[in-house]
């Protein structure tokens, strides 16, 4: 059986390649790796606190052989797991269980009740999907979004000054560059990945309903709070010490909306790149053995720009939900968020297959300076907003009146914009200024502006 044919997700079939770099940290394998990573962790954790007399210090080298554990992690391993769910129909017991087996032949053999001591599902869980979460996003959906962001500062750099016709509700304003305006862009995308950088994810580790009740009737004498905070800490997150059984979401909700916006972003350099694709300011290069249409040979589509919205309209529909739903739960708890949380993966991947599909049309460009040109040369009537804002600045009387009776709707060119000039009762310098004005000079300070990226 081919599997890419017979999958049901376009993300295993059509797309799998493309996405199999999220594989170690989204699939069902990397979510058990994480738990036992958890596990082990709070296993060598417990074995440090001095106040636990029931557990000594674990040795160096014998902390080394349980890391192995998870670090080692095999499919087998994994499968082991699975088939122990089997009978427990319990997805963390059946950890729990695959550990005591595993350590059963280590000296900590006889110390293995303090695996998962006075924990609830959710303290392994909640930390496993963090962390999941963590890894994906810092090894594979930040640099692609980075790449994203390279390929635009070097267009930016390389069309700094390519004087650009603009569009305001669609029609021919105030000219622009076309450095600029992807700048625009690279600014838009560098602000959101600060914020998605800067963002901690919390976990918790405080028990059945969030009160450290168990543990601490086994061990009053013990900073419980201090404890939790030290190991969240040592795992890369941020403690979340007040919550109910389950962890309260919150940054991973903000992550996904960070992400969100960043994909709104992308999407919008999507359409936005079609748009200057279909205007000819833009050409697509051609590659060799490629199928534009299949009935009109001639066309060379922005396919990659359109892909990568589709997929990250697939994306947000789940980054959103997502959010939404996971800040909400009924009481101490409820497992509406736990099927949910599997699925942080999917709106990631859809996020990444419209990343490469942008950064490849993005690297498929070059701008048509003829075309460019031209359409600047065609629209002389966008230096209205000059010849107005010097007349003004001389005292001229109602010169926006003036200028929009000569040129709304007006067809204007060279001549006839000059003509006017030259007509004005101004002062020398400043008709001499506006004369030699023209539509692909008339860019304020579009250039500099690139520099701000």
């Amino acid at each position: 059986m081919n599997n890419q044919l017979n999958s049901l997700s376009p993300l295993d079939g059509r797309y799998a390649q493309s996405v199999a770099v999220l594989a170690p940290y989204f699939s069902e394998l990397a979510l058990i790796k994480f738990r036992v990573q958890v596990e082990v962790e709070y296993f060598i954790t417990i074995s440090l606190e001095i106040k636990i007399k029931e557990v000594p210090p674990f040795s160096i080298d014998l902390q080394k052989k349980l890391r192995s554990i998870y670090q080692n992690f095999s499919e087998a391993d994994g499968e082991a797991v699975k088939l122990i769910e089997k009978t427990t129909n319990h997805d963390v017991k059946a950890v729990e269980y695959f550990l005591k087996e595993k350590i059963s032949k280590l000296p900590c053999a006889k110390y293995s009740e303090f695996i998962h001591f006075a924990l609830t599902s959710e303290d392994i869980n909640n930390l496993s999907f963090s962390l999941m979460l963590k890894c994906g996003l810092e090894n594979v959906i930040l640099k692609e979004i980075e790449k994203i962001i390279h390929a635009l500062q070097v267009l930016v750099k390389q069309n700094k000054n390519v004087g650009l016709l603009a569009l305001t509700h669609g029609q021919p304003a105030t000219p622009t560059t076309l450095g600029k305006e992807l700048a625009v862009f690279a600014s838009r995308l560098q602000y959101n990945l600060k914020n998605l950088k800067a963002l901690k994810l919390e976990g918790k580790l405080n028990g059945a309903t969030g009160n450290y009740a168990a543990i601490q009737i086994a061990y009053p004498e013990i900073d419980w709070i201090g404890f939790g905070k030290k190991f969240i800490s040592s795992l890369g997150l941020k403690p979340n010490l007040l919550t109910t059984q389950i962890e309260s979401h919150e940054s991973t909700a903000l992550a996904f909306d960070y992400l969100a916006q960043i994909n709104n972003t992308v999407k919008n350099l999507d359409q936005d790149m079609w748009l200057y694709i279909s205007r000819g300011i833009f050409i697509l290069q051609k590659k060799e053995g490629e199928v534009g249409s299949s009935t009109m040979p001639h066309k060379v589509n922005p396919i990659n720009f359109e892909n990568s919205e589709g997929n990250l309209g697939m994306a947000n529909s789940i980054l959103r939900f997502m959010s939404d739903k996971l800040t909400v739960s009924r009481l101490q708890r409820d497992l509406t968020d736990s099927t949910v949380m599997r699925n942080q993966g999917v709106g990631l991947a859809y996020s990444l297959i419209a990343y490469k599909n942008t950064l490849t049309g993005l690297n498929k460009i070059k701008p048509n300076l003829e075309k460019i040109n031209a359409e600047l040369e065609d629209h002389w009537e966008v230096l209205a907003e000059a010849i107005q804002v010097v007349l003004r600045k001389v005292g001229y009387p109602k010169p926006y009146e003036k200028l929009k009776e000569l040129t709304r709707g007006q067809a204007m060119n060279k001549k006839s914009i000059q003509d006017f000039i030259a007509s004005l009762d101004i002062p020398k310098a400043e008709k001499q200024k506006l004369l030699k004005l023209t539509p692909s000079t008339y860019i304020g300070l579009s250039s500099k502006l690139t520099t701000l990226i």
